[in-house]
């Protein structure tokens, strides 16, 4: 199962460059560069809800090392046919996203498709999201390993969120220009049964860190974090985000939990967590 997913995790990004990245134009495929390249969608895959409806995962491969680019929802950043919007990021920081947004269609979806098409910097991308079985992920639990995604609070006590961002927003925020603005995530994380070593560990036992990670979605004006990158030390505990907004208006924020596998669950799309923050800026 593993080595399964491992092939289809990595023909996710091989997808994002070549074959199902369908361009409006030839495009450079060379090293990644500081600025001016393309800002490549990716399809991350798909798995299935209680309810019997389909979740669609999707996120982005900007070739830019230093480039951060702004795509407002329209012409440029469109997803087909569900509508304008859909939830799109409009923010894109350099090098790789992984699992920035969802899309959910119903148990009747069928073979039908929906289309993301991203124009930056001159190049304009496209990639399909469908019910292909070889795409099928399974981002709550790792089938080799029995690990979950961290879970994530943004009150003490409050609602939890784990895995891709599926449950709207986590909390709503109000701030003031170039103030800075901080809120805090709880987060825990567990090793499950017989993860990582032999004779079994107990549920309850923590791991030794867990990692969270804040990104800019959406939003007017540049945001300024004084860590993008914090540390929860015993991964039962708190960390404190601070971020500073150049412009008023309404942003979306990012706040994403890793255990050890990293970004993207090493490439298998578990064990890590997504939720959104919506801040009014004034």
């Amino acid at each position: 199962m593993r080595t399964y997913r491992c092939v289809i995790a990595a023909a996710f990004v091989v997808a994002a460059l070549m074959g199902a990245s369908a361009s409006a134009q030839t495009l450079p495929m060379e090293a990644i560069k500081d600025s001016g390249q393309a800002v490549y969608p990716v399809y991350e895959g798909w798995y299935k809800n209680p309810d019997g409806t389909f979740t669609m995962l999707f996120g982005y491969f900007n070739r830019n090392s230093k480039q951060a680019l702004d795509v407002g929802v329209g012409p440029n950043n469109r997803i087909e046919p569900l509508g304008p919007d859909s939830g799109l990021p409009t923010h894109f920081d350099p090098k790789r996203g992984w699992g920035v947004f969802t899309v959910k269609v119903p148990k009747d979806f069928g073979m039908k498709k929906v289309v993301w098409t991203l124009t930056a910097n001159g190049f304009t991308n496209a990639v399909p999201g469908h019910l292909d079985p070889n795409w099928f992920i399974e981002p709550f639990v790792d089938a080799a390993n029995r690990n979950r995604p961290p879970t994530l609070r943004f009150a003490e006590g409050g609602t939890a969120f784990e895995g891709p961002p599926q449950n709207g927003i986590a909390a709503n925020l109000t701030a003031t220009t170039e103030q800075p603005m901080s809120f805090t995530v709880w987060a825990t994380d567990t090793k499950p049964e017989g993860y990582g070593g032999e004779g079994g560990v107990s549920q309850s036992q923590r791991r030794e860190r867990l990692d969270l990670s804040v990104f800019k979605l959406r939003g007017p004006g540049d945001v300024a974090f004084a860590k993008n990158r914090l540390e929860v030390p015993s991964a039962e505990g708190k960390a404190t985000i601070t971020a500073t907004f150049s412009k008023a208006g309404e942003y979306l924020l990012r706040v994403q939990g890793n255990d050890e596998t990293g970004d993207g669950g090493g490439g298998f799309q578990c064990c890590w967590t997504s939720a959104y923050v919506k801040v009014v800026v004034k």
